[in-house]
């Protein structure tokens, strides 16, 4: 039968006229939206893509790598002055709870409080502070030193009605045969 026949047949007939185009039609038809949407994402991703190469000798890297990690305070220990007075000592350290009377610490000036840890003398009161007590804890080993500490126990104690003489530095020789 010849197709002058049947006109119908070639008003049916797609755009897909050989298996090639039929592979080449089905290959878009995946390969296609995939593509698109590696486009689409890229594009909304774009600003979050770092630059290539690396940041690591830009100045602000280079400070942060050398930035010191902890600081080191040398002082003359002969040297009294260079040391914290009590009174700066109570109000960086003791104060929270020495001001307020937190945690059933004595308050400053508080002579009824303060009487009988008076009565048990400067070295009871300072080893107290170093080691800790009751709901205060140990002090020694901070930001401040036992003399600096001890000043602080003076400070306290004499706001309070005592009338304690401020601590002596001791030479580093008869610090060192104390440890001992």
């Amino acid at each position: 039968m010849s197709d002058a026949l049947h006109p119908e047949h070639d008003a049916h007939e797609g755009p897909i006229r050989t298996p090639k185009q039929l592979v080449a039609v089905l290959v878009a038809s995946f390969v296609l939206p995939v593509v698109i949407i590696i486009m689409l994402i890229n594009f909304v991703a774009w600003d979050t893509k770092p630059a290539a190469g690396s940041d690591g000798l830009t100045p602000e890297a280079v400070t942060r790598r050398i930035q010191p990690v902890g600081m080191s305070e040398y002082r003359d220990p002969t040297d009294v002055k260079s040391f914290k007075t009590g009174e700066q000592v109570f109000q960086a350290q003791c104060s929270a709870c020495h001001a307020t009377g937190a945690a059933g610490a004595p308050k400053l000036g508080d002579e009824a409080l303060w009487g009988p840890r008076i009565k048990t003398g400067y070295e009871a009161m300072l080893t107290s502070v170093l080691k800790g007590k009751g709901n205060m804890p140990p002090q020694g080993g901070g930001d401040f030193g036992d003399f600096e500490l001890g000043r602080a126990v003076v400070y306290m104690a004499n706001k309070s009605g005592a009338k304690l003489e401020e601590p002596k530095m001791q030479a580093p020789a008869a610090a060192a045969s104390a440890a001992k």
